[in-house]
């Protein structure tokens, strides 16, 4: 793999804060022309450094303003139970995001709701329906201070 310089670096930089930025638009900031940029864009991608273009969605415009933070505790930690309880936590559209953890808490979910009785309807008739579950302890986000998806490089 090919080492990054500082040029794929504010490439990198530049498209985590706006990924509609074009070739040329990156070149002109860059003082380039637009053919190496598309060509360094390209390889990124092809590199793996670029994993995926997406649109962030304003979670109030699409009623979705219910942010619950849920730490799961498993009752037995085998590998088969950890595995199946992975595939089943993906299924969940729901859940934004699942971290296995390490110390007190096994997993923690990212789960996004109209309401927080959405989110009681979606603990009782899914979550709760995902065997080895021992312990669920939700938090529920008041403010949102900082959200990001860009990575410091």
């Amino acid at each position: 793999m090919q080492q990054l310089d500082e040029t794929d670096m504010t490439i990198l930089r530049i498209l985590q804060r706006d990924a509609k930025q074009t070739a040329k638009e990156i070149a002109k900031i860059l003082n380039l022309t637009p053919s190496p940029v598309y060509e360094r864009i390209r390889r990124l991608e092809k590199q793996g450094y670029i994993k995926n273009y997406v649109a962030i969605l304003d979670k109030d415009l699409i009623d979705r303003s219910v942010t619950t933070i849920c730490q799961v505790s498993m009752r037995y930690h085998n590998e088969e139970f950890i595995e199946k309880f992975e595939e089943q936590i993906i299924a969940l559209d729901e859940v934004q995001e699942c971290y296995h953890m390490a110390g007190q808490v096994d997993f923690i979910l990212k789960i996004h709701t109209k309401s927080l009785e959405d989110y009681h309807y979606f603990v009782k008739s899914k979550l709760s329906k995902i065997e080895n579950i021992g312990v669920l302890n939700s938090a529920f986000v008041l403010k949102e201070i900082k959200q990001s998806s860009e990575f410091y490089i």
